[in-house]
């Protein structure tokens, strides 16, 4: 055998040798390819679920009620004129009106409500942000048993119903409730003080309802500070209530603007709150609104005033949305 042929032969054996281990790491080439195919396709699948579900349960229910908003009010089952009118022709009309959102500038009624809605969201907030904070600083303070402990007090009033919770306040607030009998029964008052029907019995329920909601994103926001930071401006020379507004404020500022949200959106349409708690001089445009669609039937009117509420709200969502940009622009 020549040496040609010699290493010719060597060569088909080296060949045959390394055709498994060719076809292992193929194999392996493309189990990895394919895992991170499904890797990605399910990341998609889970950020496409959240946008799902607000497609199917804010979305269409909202186009529902612009379509509503625009037709006109009449009398049968359901209450409203059909966005599509089919006549002999074989393409239907379309009907529409914007009278309804007319009418919520023309009547006092509607910008009652909804300036009463405002102030009183805007007075609850910032009531729950003067007792939410120093209770949301001390108990990201404590001790880790203290800190379970007074969470669990803040979180306890959510598991019994939020209609009895409110009922309790009437039979708190009422002329024979309870402060009224205790300053009775210690002399301080001759006849009962009218606290029920009133803007304060409404404002007292609000923040009673909607404080955890303050203070669970301020406990979250402020658990995360760095103690070293507050000895670090002790250390030059500051006071503690400079420390205060130097240190913690700022930091505490994306809870406080999550607080205040998720205060002042649900406050703004509260109805069972001045339902039960407020009188019928206390308007708010949740009330009205019920009363539109329930005693009405006007459900365009209502529907244009849901319509006017939903995008008035829009406004603060955007500034907090715009904010946490600029935040996490800040933090890269």
């Amino acid at each position: 055998m020549t040496d040609k042929s010699a290493h010719i032969s060597v060569s088909k054996r080296v060949e045959r040798a390394a055709e498994p281990v060719q076809e292992q790491v193929y194999e392996l080439s493309f189990l990895a390819a394919l895992g991170a195919r499904i890797q990605r396709s399910w990341r998609q699948i889970v950020v496409a679920i959240p946008y799902i579900w607000l497609a199917v349960f804010f979305l269409v229910p909202f186009g529902i009620v612009i379509k509503i908003s625009i037709a006109e009010s009449i009398i049968a089952i359901p209450p409203f004129s059909d966005l599509l009118e089919w006549g002999d022709g074989a393409l239907p009309t379309i009907s529409y009106t914007f009278e309804n959102f007319l009418y919520l500038l023309e009547d006092d009624l509607y910008w009652i409500g909804y300036l009463n809605s405002v102030k009183l969201a805007l007075l609850a907030t910032v009531l729950c942000l003067l007792l939410g904070f120093p209770m949301a600083y001390g108990i990201a303070r404590s001790g880790t048993t203290m800190r379970s402990i007074l969470l669990l007090l803040i979180i306890l009033p959510f598991w019994t119903s939020f209609l009895l919770r409110v009922y309790a306040w009437m039979g708190i607030l009422g002329n024979n409730g309870f402060i009224n009998n205790i300053l009775t029964w210690l002399g301080v008052i001759d006849t009962p003080i009218q606290m029920m029907n009133t803007e304060f019995a409404m404002l007292v329920g609000i923040v009673y309802s909607y404080l955890p909601f303050m203070i669970l994103p301020l406990y979250s926001n402020l658990e995360k500070m760095d103690v070293s930071l507050y000895e670090a401006a002790a250390d030059l020379g500051s006071r503690p209530v400079q420390v205060f507004i130097d240190v913690t404020l700022p930091l505490a500022v994306p809870g406080i603007i999550a607080g205040s949200l998720l205060v002042f959106i649900p406050a703004m349409g509260e109805y069972v709150i001045p339902a039960l708690l407020g009188g019928p001089d206390n308007l708010m445009i949740g009330r009205v609104l019920f009363d539109e669609f329930f005693t009405n039937r006007d459900w365009p009117l209502a529907s244009a005033v849901a319509v006017a509420l939903l995008m008035f709200l829009v406004v603060p969502i955007m500034f907090f949305q715009h904010y946490q940009a600029k935040e996490a622009e800040a933090g890269h």
